[in-house]
């Protein structure tokens, strides 16, 4: 059986892979690991507990309510809030755990369990394989000692998280967004409530789609995944810019005026530079992933910043920042963390702070992204190939330092095993798509003749 924690927690189809009896087993484990490690001594513990809309989130709430409950913790009930929600909440009520439900962009079906520490930050990968172990343990008929009595948890619904939450967004601002006029797209997700009433509160003219969940239209052709009707809403009011989220909000990606899209790395460019200005950009660095365009890498070498690469995860960008104490970090997806205002990808903070430039500025937000121009990026997928050799082959690396010779200052050749599927990602960045498809296109036959 594999790992049941990926690098965003448990995830599966709701009542299939990922049923009440897993959540309520996971939460007991979680409990009693943190337990173990000394979280809840000398005090009553405390959970916060969320979830996105989707249907399968109202058993598997109550599954983890109960779990929790159940071995002695007490549990605080937020409802229907975003993943960064949940953290700040853990980390602003002093609790001991948080726990999101949700399964972020995937589709409905799908849902999700997620942890968080105390302070609302995501649990180390070691805790993580205990609470797995822990699981499987009880799972397998090993007892555990159970509260009784007074002992058991107690269950609170905590309604204040909403307005507790959209006041921290509001109240970190460095400026108000009067006069815009914004479009926002909640996937009908989490983002629904949060999202339009933070902007509002903010100053700006809302207009919302995809903020009516039905439990079953998460993600459903809307969102952050799917730009269109935000493009199209964006000209047709004459916006000053669009906001799209995922379904548990921790991501945002952007439409200006003209309805183009604003990509995470565009977005990251934008913040950073108003970061710096404002004095607020440690270590004048930024942090992005791999897969970050190489126009952002250019971008952020014209602007005299420093850019700290990792591997592909929010996670990933989070351990650098906190290890080096960088402010400004995230993905070409839209998962933008800024370190002193979150703890995890924060997509109503990444667009509040993005309308906040245009407000400050008076430039549009297509001028604002126009700092870095996005390379073409071609990325083949190789299928049934052993990805494990995809950094001792020989072969591989004589093709790839060609096609560096051939691209230059101007192209990057990135070869990435995926994480979870026997096949190798070829991504070729060039100045002409046409030279970046035919050089992807070589170097994808040269992962299926060294490694197929």
């Amino acid at each position: 059986m594999g790992r049941l924690f990926g690098t965003d927690g448990v995830r599966g189809v709701a009542n299939a892979d990922l049923t009440a009896e897993l959540a309520l087993g996971l939460s007991v484990a979680a409990a009693h690991v943190l337990a173990e490690a000394g979280t809840f001594e000398g005090h009553r513990p405390v959970a916060v507990v969320g979830r996105d809309p989707r249907a399968s989130g109202e058993f598997l709430e109550a599954a983890v309510v109960a779990g929790l409950a159940s071995a002695g913790v007490d549990v605080l009930r937020v409802g229907v809030l975003p993943t960064p929600a949940v953290a700040y909440l853990t980390g602003s009520l002093g609790a001991d755990l948080g726990v999101m439900l949700s399964a972020s962009h995937n589709p409905m079906p799908d849902n999700g369990i997620k942890f968080f520490a105390r302070g609302g930050h995501k649990l180390a990968d070691e805790l993580e394989d205990r609470i797995e172990q822990t699981y499987r343990a009880h799972s397998s008929g090993e007892p555990w000692e159970r509260p009784t009595g007074a002992g058991v948890g107690r269950v609170t619904v905590y309604d204040e998280g909403f307005d507790n939450y959209v006041a921290h967004l509001v109240g970190v601002l460095p400026n108000r967004l009067d006069g815009l006029k914004v479009v926002i797209d909640g996937a009908h997700g989490a983002a629904a409530r949060v999202s339009p009433e933070a902007f509002a509160r903010a100053g700006a003219d809302v207009i919302t789609i995809g903020t009516d969940p039905d439990g079953l239209n998460i993600n459903d052709g809307c969102g952050s995944t799917h730009l269109g009707l935000l493009r199209a809403a964006v000209v047709e009011h004459g916006a000053d810019l669009g906001v799209a989220h995922d379904g548990d909000a921790d991501r945002c990606l952007a439409v200006d005026r003209e309805g183009n899209e604003i990509d995470g790395d565009q977005i990251l460019a934008v913040l950073a530079l108003g970061m710096r200005e404002a004095g607020m950009l440690r270590k004048n660095t930024v942090v992005a992933t791999v897969m970050s365009n190489l126009g952002f890498k250019l971008a952020m070498e014209r602007a005299g910043i420093d850019l700290v690469r990792t591997a592909v995860g929010d996670r990933y960008v989070l351990e650098e920042m906190k290890a080096h104490g960088f402010a400004l970090g995230g993905e070409q997806s839209g998962h933008v963390i800024v370190l002193d205002h979150a703890t995890t990808g924060d997509g109503t903070l990444t667009g509040l702070m993005l309308g906040a430039r245009v407000a400050a500025t008076g430039r549009p937000l297509g001028e604002l992204a126009g700092v870095m121009e996005r390379l073409p990026q071609i990325l083949i997928n190789v299928p049934d190939v052993d990805r494990s050799r995809v950094s001792t082959s020989p072969e591989l690396t004589a093709a790839v330092a060609e096609a560096e010779r051939e691209l230059g200052a101007t192209g990057r050749v990135l070869l990435r095993p995926s994480g979870t599927e026997p096949l190798v990602r070829v991504m070729v960045e060039a100045a002409d798509i046409e030279q970046a498809r035919a050089v992807a296109e070589r170097l994808a036959d040269a992962v299926k003749s060294a490694l197929g």
